[in-house]
């Protein structure tokens, strides 16, 4: 038998999370060409590593076909209703960190908080007679959070590209996204609205409630889990291996 760990395949987040292995004594080697998702451990029996883009990494969790992975904790709570029943967090690793934030023009001098959003929202529907649209990709994110806040008059508007652009390109009033710096809401004439984001991001490691954690693997995740030293954090977020 054997674990299988699925990891981000490109980019900064595959090389930071390769780093923070290694820097723990499991050696990550990516194998073949930069085409070739492939990679292995060596030194470490039982893993194996299976390389997927970070958007994969839930839908393999939540199929059990990956025991464990690495992913932004928005990709797991955007694409995986009812998540925390299909996956657990092992350990928070200390990267990747990223803000989901809701950000409006800059032009709407007297809208600053999410309270005077909704009200805009209200006015807006009365006088254009549809919904003030928000782009975005995180439909299922932005939608619990609105209604926890008892903000209803809004639409949700898919963004297949840059979500900055959207109100620029009047297809959208407002967005809502992933940002770490506000760099780029900035270049966009775009002020992020104040309070806590809607969820704050970074790379965690998971593990699958729906894998075959039999005798064998469970044992693999033990050593696994003891020569990355996270025992702590483990049961801190509740898990139960």
């Amino acid at each position: 038998m054997s674990v299988k760990l699925g990891l981000p395949s490109k980019g900064r987040l595959m090389e930071k999370t390769f780093d923070w292995f290694t820097s723990r004594g499991i050696a990550l080697s990516r194998t073949g060409s930069s085409r070739e998702y492939t990679a292995h451990a060596p030194g470490f029996d039982g893993l194996e590593l299976v390389l997927l883009s970070a958007g994969e990494v839930p839908r393999e969790l939540a199929a059990g076909r990956i025991h464990l992975g690495v992913t932004g904790s928005d990709l797991v709570r955007e694409k995986l209703a009812m998540w925390s029943e299909k996956a657990t967090e092992i350990t928070p690793m200390g990267f990747g960190h990223a803000d989901l934030i809701i950000a409006v023009p800059q032009a709407w001098v007297d809208v600053t908080t999410l309270e005077d959003l909704d009200a805009v929202a209200a006015a807006f529907r009365k006088k254009h007679g549809f919904r003030l649209r928000i782009a975005t990709k995180y439909h299922r994110l932005i939608r619990e959070h609105m209604r926890a806040h008892g903000v209803a008059d809004y639409q949700l508007v898919d963004s297949q590209g840059a979500t900055e652009g959207s109100i620029r390109n009047e297809t959208a009033e407002a967005i809502a996204d992933i940002t770490s710096t506000g760099e780029t809401l900035r270049a966009n004439h775009l002020k992020i609205l104040a309070g806590e984001p809607v969820h704050r991001s970074q790379a965690i490691l998971f593990k699958s409630r729906m894998a075959n954690w039999d005798a064998d693997n469970s044992k693999i995740l033990t050593a696994l889990k003891s020569q990355l030293g996270i025992d702590a954090n483990c049961a801190q977020n509740g898990d139960d291996t």
